[in-house]
């Protein structure tokens, strides 16, 4: 049988539309089930993680009209952005552009600023300098006069494992901690099978003006991104800030500096058997590239099984093993601050990366994070910068919406 997406979209107006998220559909698949395009109508996928190619833009007020001509420089919350394009001559407020790998200290950056201004409730300190004075004034996500986030290349179809073959341990944007040489940890990236570009790899439906969540808003595909081939295809996409979910966005810090958390969802139509077919792909059989921290040069593969299907995928916690430290090594060490004193953990920041596994002494978060094989050598995996909970969770947003018909297939 082969359909449109017209008589899908029809379907979803109408209430009729079968939806399964990417990982109800692998279930189903791993369970042998013959599946055809009679059977379901769309299939959302999603992945989290980190983005570095995240963005605002941003029209701030600053003053009232006539206070000042232009701003020479502005920052929010300390993060530094750029005023302009537009110079808003006179107007007293400032159009800029702030970038999520921005930071205004080691444990404040543009992923936290982006969470901020989408909490609304939270208070943006904003200072600026023109003309050789400065303004200083408090504004909360919701007074923005326009907030929009854009994306230069993410939702990469998965990504790679980062190893260090040097001797030394090693600053990367890869890990928490530095990455130690000799080729004995690994850190990963990607959510595998349910990633969206690995179910649409050719980009058949993922292309510019097809509907998705960013961060849980509804925006639009601009198109690919940045360094996008043909064998790593990534997307650019857009979505207002107003509707945002703060718990599918964040900070994520590095031994080389911060780096953005964003969360994006896609509906695959299923139209006909080469869609089944797409949609079929597993995590065991998702090749994992394995890359060398310095040079990016692949020294080896192995499979995004061995990260989401044969390891865990949430922290467990046992507070009473705390050792309560003066100063806990996990809190500080956190990368999306989501360890709390005394032990606990705020599920809505938290990623499952494992960065605690490995800095809390008294052994209170636990999770098996997996491992990589290289050349017969057993490497563990001591940090995932991608969350397979969050992705399934922006999955099943996204099916709600297209089942309550408030989410059609649009730009196909």
């Amino acid at each position: 049988m082969v359909k449109t997406v017209a008589e899908i979209n029809k379907k979803i107006r109408d209430g009729t539309a079968v939806v399964l998220t990417a990982g109800e559909f692998k279930k189903k698949v791993r369970d042998g089930e013959r599946l055809s395009p009679d059977d379901i109508d769309v299939v959302t996928c999603g992945t989290c993680g980190v983005m570095s190619g995240t963005m605002a833009i941003l029209s701030v007020p600053v003053a009232e009209p006539g206070t000042f001509r232009r701003a020479d420089s502005i920052t929010l919350n300390g993060v530094p952005a750029f005023p302009g394009p537009c110079p808003n001559e006179g107007l007293g407020q400032v159009d800029l552009v702030v970038y999520g790998t921005s930071h205004a200290s080691n444990s404040y950056g543009g992923g936290n600023l982006f969470r901020d201004i989408a909490s609304a409730e939270k208070e943006i300190e904003v200072q600026t300098e023109a003309g050789g004075k400065n303004f200083e004034c408090t504004v909360y996500g919701d007074e923005l006069h326009y907030a929009r986030m854009i994306t230069s290349r993410s939702a990469f179809k998965n990504y790679s494992a980062f190893v260090n073959s040097g001797k030394d341990p090693v600053n990367t944007i890869f890990s928490v901690l530095p990455l130690s040489g000799g080729l004995t940890q690994a850190t990963v990236s990607g959510c595998g099978e349910i990633n969206p570009l690995q179910n649409d790899p050719d980009t058949r439906f993922l292309r510019s003006g097809a509907g998705v969540l960013l961060n849980g808003a509804e925006g639009l595909i601009l198109g690919t991104g940045t360094r996008s081939s043909s064998e790593k295809p990534n997307l650019s996409v857009s979505a207002g800030m107003a509707g945002m979910n703060p718990e599918f966005m964040g900070e994520f810090k590095t031994s080389a500096g911060p780096e953005c958390i964003t969360s994006i969802a896609a509906a695959i139509p299923v139209i006909d058997n080469e869609c089944i077919a797409r949609l079929s792909v597993l995590d065991e059989e998702i090749l994992l590239p394995i890359v060398d921290v310095f040079d990016r040069r692949t020294l080896g593969f192995s499979d995004y099984g061995r990260i989401w299907q044969s390891a865990g995928r949430h922290i467990t916690v046992d507070p009473t093993k705390c050792l309560l430290c003066g100063e806990c090594p996990a809190q500080e060490h956190c990368p999306a601050d989501a360890i709390m004193p005394g032990g606990g953990i705020l599920t809505s920041r938290c990623l499952s990366c494992g960065a605690c596994l490995s800095t809390c002494i008294g052994e209170v978060y636990s999770m098996d994070t997996g491992s990589i094989a290289l050349n017969g050598k057993e490497i563990p995996v001591v940090l995932r910068q991608s969350d397979r909970r969050k992705g399934e969770q922006i999955c099943s947003n996204l099916k709600e919406k297209i089942e309550s018909g408030k989410f059609t297939l649009g730009g196909m």
